[in-house]
């Protein structure tokens, strides 16, 4: 909450002296990725995972905002040839959403049309089969109604206080932190499956409730806006697993895909996006893969450079916590991608 309210004052003050302006001419790029999940009110009363969730409304008004600006939306398959042909007499930007969401398609989709703004929806074929489930929002979920909660490891126990939303973003932040780095990816599953069942959560229930089926990405498919991308199978993070089954998570997706709504995808987006789960490794499986694009999830700016890395592309987070337009216009001017990566324009890895 305080780093959001001082970064949140850094964009504010940016704006209010002109420091925002300098920044465009010192580190706006040619375009931007722009990169969400959840569409609607947060799921979470605590502020648990709020930056997953936007409203219609405020995507309504950025999206109007910045088309009179002068920004154009445009394609994936877009953002890469502009990219290779050094595209720059006008600022683009691509809409993408990671997961496969069901409110990308009952909310997220009449906001795009209304607009004209192509999007971008990444699948976890996983998340649709029921092989895998939304494992971090059980866990938000389990610590958002209880004010204990007991979290059993392989060998031990876990106490962890959540009375309050300072010690349920704690808790929460305590129990992803074991989970992603300290226990391997299939033991995390192992272990979040039993955390579920011993607090009464049927995560094959809410799993049902939140992701698209097979049918209704076939429909949304079948939207002259929408592109379809591939997102690992099981969303593991790549960097975790040995390399063959790395590259199975990648090729796998890419197969169930094009097989249920008859099209290869071109596009990838890396499950978690950050440093600890996309490294060079990871870029060359998706290449290997014969993927166009694909993109993290680090803070970044599109820039002339980034012709040679269209497997680790950057993206803007359109995040629950930052919605209203001139926080976003503050981030394409570069400022906080600048501050990000201590004055590094070109984000890659």
């Amino acid at each position: 909450m305080y780093k959001t309210l001082w970064r949140k004052s850094v964009m504010i003050g940016a704006r209010a002296t002109g420091l925002s302006a300098v920044s465009q001419r010192l580190f706006g790029g040619m375009g931007a990725i722009f990169m969400l999940h959840r569409i609607g009110p947060p799921q979470n009363a605590s502020g648990l995972n709020a930056f997953l969730s936007c409203a219609p409304d405020f995507l309504d008004e950025l999206f109007g905002t910045l088309k009179r600006e002068g920004w154009r939306f445009v394609t994936l398959d877009e953002v890469a040839d502009r990219l290779r042909a050094g595209h720059r007499d006008e600022r683009f930007a691509a809409v993408t959403l990671d997961d496969g969401y069901r409110d990308n398609a009952e909310l997220g989709a009449p906001v795009f049309a209304a607009h004209e703004v192509p999007y971008a929806v990444f699948i976890c074929p996983g998340l649709i089969d029921g092989s895998t489930y939304l494992w971090w929002e059980i866990a938000a979920r389990i610590i958002e109604s209880r004010d204990t909660v007991r979290f059993r490891t392989h060998d031990d126990a876990i106490e962890l206080l959540c009375a309050t939303a300072a010690q349920k973003q704690a808790a929460y932040d305590r129990l992803t932190g074991y989970l992603t780095s300290e226990v391997d990816e299939d033991a995390q599953r192992v272990l979040m499956t039993r955390f579920a069942a011993d607090h009464g959560v049927d995560v094959d229930a809410h799993r049902r409730a939140s992701i698209m089926d097979w049918d209704e990405v076939r429909a949304l498919a079948a939207d002259p806006l929408c592109t379809i991308g591939a997102h690992t199978s099981h969303h593991f993070s790549l960097r975790r697993l040995e390399r063959n089954r790395a590259m199975e998570e990648i090729a796998g997706s890419v197969r169930r895909i094009g097989a249920e709504i008859g099209q290869t995808p071109r596009h990838f987006a890396y499950p978690y996006g950050g440093p600890s789960a996309v490294g060079e490794r990871e870029v060359d499986l998706v290449r290997q893969a014969g993927l166009a694009t694909a993109v993290t999830t680090r803070h970044g700016l599109l820039q002339p450079g980034h012709a040679d890395h269209l497997h680790a592309l950057p993206r803007i987070s359109l995040n629950g916590e930052y919605q209203q337009p001139h926080y976003v216009e503050t981030m394409l001017s570069g400022l906080t991608v600048a501050l990000a990566n201590r004055g590094r324009r070109l984000v890659t890895l």
